[in-house]
């Protein structure tokens, strides 16, 4: 917990892989006075990750984890543990986190993932919402657990189709849904 604009809010650390738009999205999120959440930790398993650039950005801490250790798991919940850290969301991040991180975290952690789950868990979930002439597509933002793509869900949020659409199109509507999503998941659990 820490306190900001005389309002407690929850230490957070998010998790990313690519470029960063939830990320940066759920920063301007955390400094409005309706956040319950304090973005205070940038965590990647990828050095090249173009995300990282906002934790200069925003003066927020960052640290790139090598996710092939044999030790990871036990690094990272120390490290999480020093920045007490409570809540992580996962935002493009593209790893499993691994039973034993999830057994030992103290906290909730959510991720929002590119489809209307449970249909298409995994990659590639616009590729097959166009293959199967879906009418309908969207994102879902549930908690993490042990299985893929498959804790409880919090809230989705569907997207339409059209016979035009391409990967890239659908991939583009889809985020931007993914970017009014994920601030009203993360409302939903704390308020």
């Amino acid at each position: 917990m820490k306190k900001l604009n005389g309002k407690i809010k929850i230490k957070t650390a998010i998790f990313i892989s690519g470029r960063g738009s939830n990320l940066k999205n759920l920063l301007k999120f955390s400094k409005k006075k309706i956040s319950p959440i304090s973005i205070d930790l940038i965590i990647s398993d990828n050095k090249y990750a173009t995300g990282l650039k906002f934790s200069e950005k925003f003066n927020i801490n960052k640290k790139i984890f090598n996710f092939n250790n044999t030790k990871i798991d036990s690094l990272l919940l120390e490290f999480i543990r020093k920045k007490d850290i409570k809540f992580i969301c996962l935002a493009g991040f593209m790893r499993i986190l691994s039973k034993k991180f999830l057994k030992n975290f103290n906290g909730k952690i959510i991720n929002i993932h590119p489809s209307l789950l449970p249909k298409y868990k995994g990659l590639n979930t616009h590729k097959k919402v166009i293959q199967n002439k879906d009418k309908f597509s969207g994102c879902s933002v549930h908690y993490v657990n042990t299985k893929l793509d498959s804790g409880k869900i919090i809230l989705k949020k569907k997207v339409k189709v059209y016979k035009k659409d391409t990967i890239r199109s659908l991939s583009n509507r889809v985020l931007r849904a993914e970017h009014k999503l994920y601030p009203m998941a993360i409302l939903k659990i704390f308020n």
